[in-house]
């Protein structure tokens, strides 16, 4: 899968309202966010394990405001590694993705973070799967 990966500065954080059991590959009805913690030897591999990706589903919200009693779950602002494609995608091409993600951070010279964001959204008639690393360095 041969995909345009960007650098993006988030500036201000997405928020989230935090779900019990999220299922980030049952396929979204709404804007979805989760979060994934890699394993620390796999996430600073140019050639990782891929039967360790995307990691260990760490948390998920919707989009929505949190409301009273409501934890939030957030994106948090920061310089991510960013790629996306125009549809919903399994979890064999997320994880396609996510490697070349990594591969592609260290080839320019970053150092990707643990935490991997898979997100979903509705925008311009159709669904959208994005993937957000963080990084330093550079």
């Amino acid at each position: 899968m041969k995909t345009e990966i960007l650098t993006l500065k988030l500036v201000y954080p997405l928020l989230y309202v935090q779900l019990n059991n999220p299922d980030p590959f049952a396929g979204p009805d709404t804007e979805r966010l989760f979060c994934f913690e890699l394993d620390e030897k796999e996430a600073a591999g140019f050639e990782p394990d891929r039967g360790k990706f995307p990691g260990k589903l760490v948390s998920g919200g919707m989009a929505a405001k949190p409301g009273p009693g409501e934890k939030a779950f957030e994106l948090p602002r920061g310089d991510y590694l960013f790629a996306q494609k125009r549809e919903i995608l399994g979890r064999e091409e997320i994880i396609d993705m996510a490697v070349e993600i990594q591969s592609e951070g260290l080839w320019r010279r970053l150092v990707p973070g643990k935490m991997l964001y898979l997100r979903y959204l509705f925008e311009d008639g159709s669904w959208v799967t994005q993937l957000l690393r963080p990084f330093s360095g550079g």
